[in-house]
């Protein structure tokens, strides 16, 4: 659903579907169809001040505003529009988030049986797109920032040696960039996926805005990715779950993706939501660099101010073009803060700043993480900054010694850097072969060479060290026990109460 420079620079300023939608309304239309409010007819008097205007536009697939699962008119021209903005041969709108997407981009991909490589840190929806199509996943260790404890991306290296063992994956699934902004450039893997006649899949969920800006990193589309997810809602001007699904290139099956989407998406779409993503696009293509550089001149005046308060550090500290080790790229809008004196936990550091209005995306254990969008005005800015100089002042600085990330207190990684062949059997757990009553609980040692029936999540740093279905080796017996016993948490599992496993029969 692509189109030629000219014809997008002529229709950019449009958002068809909007205006679509825009003009029905001004109809004054009568609606003897779905759905049964009655574009807000319906609603008690105490929701109209919240839904009304939101209702009054929630609409079906009536003439005039095509249909997403056949579009012909203002939709497919939207998706157009959207694919040329963004850089894809072809776009598809998502009412799913990048969930759906990702779902149907592996199930697009992997037979039964199929073996494809997958970076360890991903999602809990491509799992679930491994069940849906029953693929054998072959799971790739990340590098650990050494600096937060954080997990990063692949090496080059690792998914060379993962070719090497298994010539037969289908393709490489890489999450890119990872929740804090800190990411790889994927060109090269690109290379070489594509020098062996296999696709390079991309969840860039949180790089909606990547490709807009020198100071942010380039696109996966523009760097060699056949297929790649983006949540338009997480860093764009979306609603929640609006995503956009691009493709390109003659690798991977487009027929199968649109009949994966139609199957996986629901067949009352949201209106609302789809003018969202037309208007999202609408703004990129007009203004997106001037949009973004508004916004990176507040990040960086937030991030002085933090340097003046002496008491936070915040990470990541370099953009763009930020090399190390472990990750090559960095999204000026990711700030991950950490009280330097250990005064405040992540956890109340967040609760201090609840107390003032503000929320956060998320803590995890070290780190508060905030997500800064072209969105936020000055003023709001200002005001989180605000806020931590409130918590300096009320909080005073017990100046203790920083606890290590969690790199530093073990030598990670000791989860298998390359795994064996995971099997994800939707038919074997519709059969029951993977009930409770298929389980059992075992010691570490006695685990050793059984698959898992967990997923297991040390947290930190939130890497998965098994998945179900996973063999477990005697390295990640001995590192489990190694992090229970330095008081590491776990996710998914009893294993920290109990140092038991859970084990298939």
């Amino acid at each position: 659903m692509s189109m030629s420079n000219s014809q997008s620079s002529k229709k950019q300023h449009k958002a068809p579907l909007y205006e679509a939608m825009v003009a029905h309304k001004a109809k004054n239309p009568v609606s003897l169809h779905v759905p049964g409010h009655k574009s807000g007819q319906g609603l008690l008097d105490e929701g109209v001040p919240f839904f009304g205007e939101i209702m009054a536009i929630d609409y079906t697939e009536i003439t005039g505003l095509d249909d997403l699962h056949h579009p012909e008119g203002v939709i497919r021209e939207a998706e157009e529009l959207a694919a040329a903005c963004f850089g894809a041969e072809e776009t598809h709108f998502l009412i799913g988030g990048s969930t759906v997407g990702n779902m149907a981009m592996i199930a697009a991909v992997c037979e039964r049986g199929d073996v494809i490589l997958v970076q360890r840190n991903v999602h809990k929806s491509v799992i679930h797109g491994l069940m849906v199509s029953g693929a054998n996943a072959v799971f790739i260790a990340p590098s650990i920032d050494p600096q937060t404890g954080v997990a990063t991306s692949v090496t080059i290296e690792a998914v060379k040696q993962a070719l090497h063992q298994y010539p037969e994956a289908k393709a490489l699934f890489l999450t890119n960039p990872n929740y804090y902004g800190m990411g790889v450039n994927l060109a090269p893997f690109a290379e070489l996926m594509h020098a062996q006649e296999k696709m390079l899949l991309v969840d860039e969920a949180h790089g909606a805005h990547y490709g807009f800006h020198p100071e942010v990193p380039a696109s996966a589309i523009s760097q060699g990715a056949d297929a790649v997810v983006q949540s338009t809602h997480k860093m764009l001007t979306a609603m929640t779950m609006g995503a956009m699904f691009h493709l390109q290139g003659p690798r991977i099956n487009r027929n199968a993706i649109r009949r994966l989407l139609g199957m996986l998406q629901s067949s009352s779409p949201s209106y609302p939501i789809m003018a969202s993503l037309d208007l999202a696009r609408k703004r990129m293509h007009m203004e997106g660099e001037e949009w973004l550089t508004e916004g990176i001149a507040l990040v960086k005046e937030f991030r002085s101010l933090l340097d003046e308060m002496d008491r936070f550090q915040y990470f990541p500290r370099e953009f763009p073009g930020h090399s190390s080790e472990e990750y090559e790229t960095a999204d000026p809008f990711k700030v991950a803060i950490v009280d330097a004196t250990s005064t405040l936990t992540a956890t109340e550091l967040k609760e201090r700043l609840e107390e003032q209005g503000i929320y956060v995306e998320m803590t995890d254990g070290r780190h508060v993480l905030f997500v800064f969008t072209p969105a936020l005005s000055r003023s709001d800015v200002l005001r989180v900054a605000g806020a931590l100089a409130n918590i300096c002042l009320d909080v005073p600085s017990q100046k203790k010694e920083l606890q290590a990330p969690i790199s530093n207190i073990l030598k990670l990684p000791y989860y298998t850097q390359i795994s064996s062949p995971v099997p994800f059997d939707m038919n074997e757990i519709s059969r029951g072969g993977r009930t409770e009553e298929a389980c059992c609980k075992v010691s570490v040692q006695d685990a050793v060479g059984r698959k898992s029936a967990d997923m297991v999540i040390p947290y930190p740093p939130g890497i998965p060290y098994l998945y179900p279905g996973e063999v477990i080796s005697a390295a990640v017996a001995e590192a489990l026990l190694q992090l229970a016993s330095n008081g590491i948490k776990f996710q998914g599992t009893e294993f920290g109460q109990t140092h038991k496993l859970k084990v298939y029969t």
